[in-house]
């Protein structure tokens, strides 16, 4: 088919594509946009298409399509998750992400007091789960060294902690 035939056998139905089309979207501008589609759907494939009886019947069951076919994609995907595997966040849910929330910001403080040493290693092997050779190649300390700033950042870290604890934090 080409262009002339395509124009005179379908663009005609485009008032017809568009009333179906705002039918099913009940949207001007979707409707709009799948008419578009259509056409160019039909314009595509206009070489492997036929001069039918009812071009308008035609042109609406493509835009038909077309709209199930987006509907299709829309709908969620099933899983084969069980029931017990698909949690529904409850309260407790809500109050355990508020805590966690409040002790990394904790964690981010005790660290912060840390002296500027300690706290880079700290970062580095706790934060940033670097190798021990990893470390002493951007620091330029031994694989000891940096284990012992480790445990004091460490120790005074949990020291710092237990004291905050028996003031009243949680």
């Amino acid at each position: 088919m080409d262009a002339s035939q395509f124009k005179q056998c379908f663009l005609p139905c485009h008032e017809q594509m568009y009333r179906m089309a705002w039918r099913l979207t009940g949207n001007a501008q979707a409707a709009e946009d799948l008419v578009q589609e259509a056409f160019l759907k039909l314009w595509i494939k206009r070489d492997g298409l036929q001069i039918t009886d009812s071009a308008e019947a035609f042109c609406v069951t493509t835009v038909k399509n077309l709209f199930y076919d987006q509907v299709r994609k829309r709908r969620p995907q099933t899983t084969d998750y069980t029931p017990e595997e698909l949690q529904i966040p409850h309260d407790d849910d809500a109050g355990r992400a508020i805590e966690q929330a409040e002790d990394r910001q904790m964690a981010w403080q005790l660290i912060s007091g840390l002296p500027e040493q300690q706290r880079q290693i700290v970062m580095m092997r706790d934060i940033g789960e670097m190798a021990y050779r990893e470390i002493e190649r951007q620091t330029g300390l031994t694989a000891v060294n940096i284990r012992v700033l480790l445990s004091r950042a460490r120790k005074q870290m949990r020291e710092q902690l237990k004291q905050m604890k028996d003031n009243g934090y949680r």
